[in-house]
């Protein structure tokens, strides 16, 4: 059975490559207010399907996050509610730094993320 899913991101690319095919909310907000917008999911018994500090690129080093929730809230997870609360309260503890890059560095990152978020997509579909 397929898990139906939404992807909660700030990143452009992932908006224009995936929206089309895929549930993505899309919000022009910091990376740390999109998992506190993947909390409320949370916090109303939508599962998380992805890591919210998935790769090796810290809070701080960029702007761009992309987080898949269940798309039907089924029960209230503890283990869902752990994770997020932890990735937001990490966030404080690294100096923000990504606003002092290149503009093409930008595109880097949205790319990253973009390839982070589309690796989790064929286990979502095969659910």
């Amino acid at each position: 059975m397929r898990k139906e899913f939404i992807i909660l991101t700030n990143n452009p690319l992932v908006k224009d490559r995936l929206g089309e095919e895929f549930e993505v909310e899309f919000m022009e907000i910091s990376y740390e207010e999109v998992l506190k917008k993947v909390r409320d999911f949370v916090y109303n018994k939508h599962e998380l399907l992805t890591h919210p500090l998935s790769g090796s690129v810290k809070p701080n080093e960029t702007p761009y996050k992309s987080v898949m929730v269940a798309k039907k809230p089924e029960r209230f997870d503890l283990e869902s509610v752990k994770i997020i609360d932890s990735a937001i309260a990490a966030c404080p503890k690294f100096e923000f730094k990504s606003d002092k890059y290149a503009e093409e560095v930008y595109e880097d990152f949205q790319y990253i993320d973009y390839t982070l978020i589309s690796s989790a997509l064929p286990s979502a579909v095969a659910w």
